[in-house]
């Protein structure tokens, strides 16, 4: 797993699932998926709709895993 996601519980990668890309744990539903339908205008809880496995906890600790990363990216 790509190492700045490796403690994140909300994610899981499995070469047996979804060709190895990150997906939401418990799930088949890739992360990047979140990413995309947000880009495409989409809200967080459409997103929960449309793929009802995906926990609204799971997506916030995703989203704040991000916002974390950005700001520390922009810290350096």
């Amino acid at each position: 797993m790509n190492a700045m996601w490796h403690d994140l519980a909300a994610v899981e990668q499995d070469s047996d699932k979804v060709s190895g890309v990150l997906v939401f744990r418990g799930t088949r539903v890739p992360i990047a998926a979140l990413f995309e339908n947000l880009r495409d205008g989409a809200t967080v809880n459409q997103f929960l709709e449309w793929f009802p496995g995906v926990r609204r906890a799971d997506v916030e600790a995703v989203l704040q895993h991000e916002v974390q990363q950005l700001t520390h990216a922009e810290a350096e």
